[in-house]
């Protein structure tokens, strides 16, 4: 009944939505007098708020066009180029006979689009051939095509390393640091010679017992029948996906968003003020931003539930109980792959020491072939997006890279 109130909700709102936009745009008129009072551009301001907060954002463009390599500007476009149920690989192909080494970057599937790792990609794109899990919105997948769990996360992983070959290096962010690791430790048992040159986990969860965050300690503080009852919905008609059972994105959003509610609501403060005065710049930031953090997805419940329950309540990864399919794993196997950690400084949803731990997973990696790096001064979000991303994270990542 939740995903059915909330589209209800939404359906109700839609007419007032479209009055205020229409008062807004009654307000911007050059011959309109009453939009140049303070009253004017504080309705205006207000209805165009309104509207932004009401609004169903859907999935947004990478709207990568070009790269610059060598102070030239390349020309950057996407291709998908394996396509499954509950995924793709897309490829950023550049228009250059430059020999770079080759990267997958593993998005989240965690209620945001893989767009959200846009600045990732950018920063990636002029010393790299870029490839990256664009993950669907699960309420767009027919029940037709079955479920979709940890297991299967791990396997479509697999496939798209293997599918790209020999010595690609592979970086998660958050979430599917996990996967991302557990699919590398499969590939390395089977000795396969696909296993990846380097892995690079960012900010991802592997030891949530260190240093809980609140999102941690909420996930220990319920039982599984909670999540069940509380979280999961049925996705209703007409979507393509009517009647699969889902974490809905607006969910998760409501959760991260209340995280830092003050945050979120010093923010529109500012909105409505720069609105008034017409400050255009930070304006569109704001909006670049939200339009981003608005845009959710919904995630299959199989994959959620597991999820929650393997490694935030169970921390089977931790304590070497993680199985794959019914089958142990051994993280030892892994020999030949470099590994990397990154970890922010203040990052509230992944705690410094929570990705580190990989490293205690992996004891047969060289010492020579391990890295760590904790980025002072930034978040959860800091970690492969902003400046600090750009100038001192990604330089470090790029460096390994040719090392490995």
């Amino acid at each position: 009944m939740q995903y059915h109130a909330y589209e209800l909700a939404h359906a109700w709102i839609s007419p007032v939505r479209a009055a205020a936009h229409g008062v807004k745009l009654a307000l911007d008129m050059p011959f309109n007098p009453m939009g140049k009072t303070l009253w004017g551009r504080q309705t205006a301001a207000a209805c165009e708020m309104f509207e932004g907060l009401t609004r169903r954002y859907g999935k947004p463009e990478f709207g990568i066009r070009e790269t610059l390599i060598n102070d030239e500007a390349i020309e950057v476009g996407e291709e998908v180029v394996l396509s499954k149920d509950f995924g793709e690989l897309l490829h950023f192909t550049r228009a250059t006979t430059r020999d770079d080494p080759r990267v997958l970057l593993i998005a989240p599937m965690s209620g945001h689009y893989a767009t959200l790792l846009r600045d990732t990609v950018r920063a990636m794109l002029p010393e790299h051939d870029v490839y990256i899990t664009d993950w669907r919105d699960a309420r767009s997948v027919p029940l037709s095509a079955g479920a979709f769990g940890l297991d299967d996360y791990v396997d479509y992983v697999a496939e798209f390393i293997r599918f790209l070959g020999p010595s690609t290096h592979v970086i998660a962010v958050c979430q599917p640091a996990v996967p991302a690791l557990v699919a590398t430790a499969l590939m390395a048992m089977a000795d396969d010679p696909c296993q990846p040159a380097s892995l690079t986990l960012m900010g991802g969860p592997i030891d949530t017992r260190r240093n809980p965050t609140v999102v941690n300690t909420h996930a220990e503080s319920k039982d599984m029948s909670w999540f069940e009852r509380s979280v999961i919905s049925t996705v209703p008609f007409p979507n393509p996906g009517f009647m699969r059972k889902v974490y809905p994105g607006f969910v998760q959003l409501t959760g991260f968003m209340t995280m830092n509610l003050d945050r979120h609501i010093e923010a529109h403060h500012q909105l409505f003020d720069n609105l008034v005065k017409g400050d255009e710049e930070p304006v569109e930031a704001h909006k670049a931003f939200y339009e981003e953090y608005l845009s959710v997805m919904d995630l299959p419940a199989e994959f959620y539930l597991q999820t929650v329950k393997t490694v935030f309540k169970e921390h089977s990864l931790p304590k070497g109980e993680m199985t794959h399919r019914g089958a142990a794993i051994d993280f030892g196997a892994i020999r030949k792959t470099m590994l990397m950690t990154v970890e922010g400084e203040n990052d509230d949803i992944c705690a410094v020491g929570q990705t580190q731990a990989a490293h205690d997973l992996c004891v047969n990696v060289p010492d020579d072939r391990r890295r760590h790096y904790v980025q002072p001064q930034v978040g959860h979000y800091g970690v492969f997006n902003g400046r600090r991303w750009r100038t001192e994270i990604q330089p470090r990542i790029r460096d390994m890279i040719r090392e490995a």
